[in-house]
């Protein structure tokens, strides 16, 4: 059946119109994004055919491009709309940063780097920016690497955090493997970049790392 024959208070764009987006379910949701169906399947239960072929909302968002865009009832159209709505929603999570309180504990910052980083295939380690009383300035991706891990240049953090003029940072990288315990290269590399921003006088506040949905904070184990 189609959702046009649904009764109106089941319909899903005008349940959310009337309860909140909250009231609906993934499929629902999903249902609005794609707008239409398919010949033989409207939008919800594309949408659950969907969260099935992928395992769960989060496997649908982190799905690769083209065996996404290949799905019947998506294209490329349709992952470039939902592409859009992911990184509005990691831009957001970013602007809450900017203007919420000092990153005095970098769980301040944990929805934005998982929301960032949890579901790269590959290594990517980057800096938050901190100014003297610890207020977010700034975020950047500086280096990438294979699902092994990245090559990091202590003297290109320095060079970014100067041009920046950051009095403190926030390291993080994330692990694709999803476990986020600590290496003995993690806890070497932190150490040469802490001597290294002593230098010039910037302070490593934490360096985070990101696994399946959780962060380890350096700092906390005492290795910052």
């Amino acid at each position: 059946m189609k959702i046009h024959d649904w009764p109106v208070a089941e319909r899903p764009r005008e349940k959310l119109l009337r309860q909140g987006a909250a009231a609906l379910s993934e499929a629902e949701l999903i249902a609005i994004w794609l707008r239409s169906g398919r010949p033989g399947q409207n939008a919800v239960d594309l949408a659950r055919r969907l969260l099935t072929e992928f395992g769960s909302l989060r496997g649908l968002f982190a799905a690769d491009p083209e065996a996404l865009a290949r799905c019947p009832g998506v294209g490329p159209v349709r992952y470039a709309e939902l592409q859009a709505v992911l990184e509005l929603a990691r831009r957001q999570h970013l602007e809450t940063l900017y203007a919420g309180p000092p990153l005095t504990s970098p769980r301040l910052a944990a929805d934005y780097l998982l929301a960032q980083l949890r579901d790269r295939d590959h290594e990517v380690f980057c800096c938050l920016y901190l100014d003297n009383r610890h207020r977010l300035i700034g975020f950047e991706e500086l280096f990438t690497g294979t699902i092994d891990g990245a090559s990091v240049h202590p003297r290109e953090v320095v060079k970014r955090a100067l041009a920046r003029r950051a009095a403190a940072v926030i390291l993080a990288h994330n692990h694709p493997s999803g476990v986020a315990e600590p290496s003995r290269a993690d806890e070497a590399i932190t150490t040469r970049l802490r001597d290294a921003l002593a230098l010039v006088d910037i302070r490593v506040v934490d360096h985070v790392i990101v696994g399946d949905g959780v962060c380890v904070s350096l700092a906390e184990r005492g290795l910052c």
